[in-house]
This record gives structure tokens, sequence and C-alpha cells, in this order.
């Protein structure tokens, strides 16, 4: 008999991130509020600045241990982090949260008893939520780096919001653009973002047209009766 302990249930693991995911939502909605007012509050503004960075560090400590607690749970140990990447990456960087939109809707759902919205709202409404999320967080991330380069182009959160609206929509018009190194990786990030979720909103929006021609002509009688 092997006195080699036994992995944690699977089933621990999914009853704890049901019950937690909806919490960790609103806690990331609370990090990227304190986030924005710590970026666009001027120095000096306090204690507002310093109730921003008490929530920043609060809901992240919030985030530390949950992800403690899943990896204990899943009983993978270090491969956990790369099995979970999604999970490992919001750890590390909170503003990618609503990455996890999908799982949010899944454990609202098994919580109560109300109808599924159909598979194209589902899709459109996870794309359009996780787009503005995701562009004002990368607006603020890319202000925070921008505002005091030289050459910055990108200069107030206004012209930041702008830029995201751009790229996210993959239009591009090129008036502002970031210069500094980390403002141009968050702008590839938002790119290829802008690219899946406007795919998934067009791919989702055809194919419920087809669906519903295909209907209508299904109700036609045929020709000759």
């Amino acid at each position: 008999m092997s006195d080699r302990p036994a992995s944690p249930a699977p089933g621990r693991l999914e009853e704890w991130e049901q019950r937690t995911e909806v919490p960790l939502f609103v806690a990331g909605l609370v990090f990227l509020a304190g986030y924005a007012a710590r970026v666009l509050f001027p120095v000096g503004y306090q204690p507002w600045r310093d109730i921003a960075l008490a929530l920043v560090a609060a809901t992240w400590l919030l985030f530390a241990v949950d992800y403690g607690v899943r990896l204990r749970l899943s009983g993978l140990g270090v491969r956990f982090v790369h099995s979970r990447w999604l999970d490992t990456a919001v750890l590390l960087l909170p503003l990618l949260r609503p990455l996890r939109m999908v799982k949010v809707y899944t454990a609202v759902q098994k919580r109560t008893d109300r109808p599924r919205l159909s598979l194209y709202a589902r899709v459109m409404a996870y794309a359009s939520l996780t787009a503005g999320l995701l562009g004002f967080s990368c607006a603020l991330a890319v202000y925070y780096q921008e505002r005091g380069a030289q050459g910055a182009s990108i200069r107030t959160f206004g012209d930041a919001v702008w830029w995201a609206c751009a790229t996210l929509t993959t239009v591009g018009y090129g008036d502002a653009v970031p210069v500094t190194p980390v403002g141009r990786v968050i702008a590839a990030f938002l790119m290829a973002c802008g690219l899946a979720l406007l795919g998934a909103v067009t791919g989702s929006f055809s194919s419920w047209l087809v669906e519903v021609f295909q209907r209508e002509d299904e109700k036609k009688p045929p020709a000759g009766t």
C-alpha cells in the first residue's frame, strides 16, 4: 500500500471556483477603480491617492491568496502555473481579469435557475463587456506610461481613451500612438485582443443572421402550392 498522499479531489477546486468567481470579479472592479484613481488623481491629492493604493494592495493580496488556494486544491503542484496560465496571468497583471468573463458567467449560471442566453447573445455580451473593460484598463496603463515621455502624443487620459478605441476597433488612425517600450507592448496586446473580439462579434452576428434567414425560408410555402 502506497504512503503517497492522495491529491485533492478536482471537485473541491471546481466548488471553490464556483463560489469565488463572482466575488473575485467584483474585487477586480475594485482593483481597477483603485488603479484608475491612483493614475488619474494628481500627485498630492491626499488622502485619496493613499486610499487608492490601499485598495490596489488589498485586492491584489486577495488574488494572491485565491491563487494559492487554487494551486493547493488542484493537486498539480508547480504544473498549475502553466496548466492554468490564465490564472497565473491574472495574478501577475490583475488588469487582465476581464479575460475571465466566461468563467464568471458560468459560475453565475450554476448558482441560478435563470434561462441561459442564446449562444450568439452570450458571445456578443462577453466580447462587448470584455472589450470595454480591457480598453479602459489599457488606456489607464498606456496613459501612465506615456504622459511624461518625451515626444509622446498621448498626454491626457482622453487621448489614451481615443487611442484605445481606435486600437480595439483596428482602425488605427495614427494620431495618438505610444512611444515608450512598455506602452508599445500594451498596444500590441490590445491589437491582438481587438482582432479576436471583433472576429467573435462579427462571426456570431453573421451566424445569427444566417439562422434567421434559414428559419424564414423554412416558413415559406413550397413554390406552386
